[in-house]
């Protein structure tokens, strides 16, 4: 991963702090100057994290030494990082090596399987880093689409909400850019896991050149997970859905497990029953 990869994100993390988010009782240099650009300034993030101004800008300039892990750690709470963003940061500046393998995984697991046919009734399905669908259960495929009639490069979960859109819409206000996002902060982190994959190099050009807010999310380096997001589904016989989906991670295998429940009681958990 380049020096400017790392140079970009932590400029546009910075840009997102103002002054009042700064912990208490931190040291920041006095300034008088009016602001006239978004956030914090270099030397107030290199005060903050008890580095010289000079290296800070230099590594903003992608010019900069690669950080050690304690000034990329310095750097991480200066800069109020989530625990993604800290990961995130750390395979930008090398100090996590990349996956050995070519790309994601795509070998379910057995215990993954076995869980997925125990979610008698809920939706769900296992994705993989490149957001690949890789195995599901009858219920996901009666509410989305049945998987099993795609292509293996065509089960991928932007791929088929793309396709599905006017089908199986969000009615949601805002929700197609959240959705965007979500996906390009995936395939951000899958990116600096698998730098090799040149399917997942392809899925993000193409997604990319398509879809604004994913290029504009792309472009703000935003990793930190959605893991539950409601969303307002059109189904073909179900009619109107609101539904929530739930992503958790499996450790240490490289897939997620992704569900769709509906608040109990309401008409969307009796629809979603009736599957």
């Amino acid at each position: 991963m380049s020096s400017r990869e790392l140079a970009d994100f932590l400029r546009r993390r910075r840009e997102d702090l103002q002054p009042e988010d700064a912990p208490a009782g931190a040291t920041r240099p006095p300034s008088r100057r009016v602001r006239r650009t978004p956030g914090l300034r270099r030397e107030e993030v290199a005060a903050l994290a008890q580095v010289s101004v000079s290296y800070y800008e230099r590594l903003e300039q992608a010019r900069a030494p690669r950080p050690s892990p304690q000034v990329l750690s310095a750097l991480a709470t200066a800069l109020q990082l989530t625990g993604a963003e800290r990961d995130h940061l750390a395979r930008l500046a090398g100090q996590v090596l990349p996956t050995e393998d070519d790309g994601a995984p795509e070998h379910v697991p057995e215990d993954a399987q076995q869980l997925l046919g125990r979610l008698d009734g809920i939706p769900a399905y296992v994705v993989n880093d490149r957001q690949d669908v890789v195995a599901w259960n009858a219920a996901a495929a009666a509410l989305i689409t049945d998987f099993s009639r795609l292509t293996p490069d065509q089960r991928n979960v932007t791929r088929v909400s793309t396709r599905l859109r006017d089908t199986l819409c969000t009615g949601a206000p805002g929700s197609e850019s959240g959705f965007s996002q979500q996906a390009a902060a995936q395939l951000r982190a899958a990116s600096v896991r698998y730098p090799t994959d040149s399917l997942l190099a392809e899925l993000i050009n193409e997604f990319a050149a398509h879809d604004p807010d994913f290029a504009s999310s792309w472009r703000n380096h935003d990793v930190r997970p959605m893991l539950s997001v409601r969303k307002n589904l059109r189904h073909p016989t179900l009619g109107e859905l609101e539904i929530d989906r739930h992503i958790l991670s499996l450790p240490g295998s490289g897939f997620s497990l992704v569900m769709y429940t509906a608040e109990a009681g309401s008409a969307s958990a009796a629809a979603l029953k009736s599957l």
